[in-house]
């Protein structure tokens, strides 16, 4: 499995990213946050998902985009 397709839990999300463990599941429950599915009983996030949904959030709220 590539870096990129690693799979990450909502701690690991949290203890990497600084997203609160609660604000993501807000976010899974809007329909708003980074791309996430269940395996199993855990919910996983792909690290490019989570990434990419970083950096569009950027790109929202930086002077000269769309925001």
């Amino acid at each position: 499995m590539d870096a990129e397709d690693e799979l990450l839990t909502t701690k690991q999300v949290h203890e990497r990213y600084g997203l609160f463990e609660a604000t993501l599941r807000y976010y899974r429950h809007k329909g708003i946050g980074p791309a996430s599915f269940r395996l199993g009983r855990r919910v996983c996030y792909r690290r490019s998902a989570v990434e990419e949904w970083i950096s569009a959030q950027e790109a929202a709220s930086t002077r000269g985009g769309v925001a």
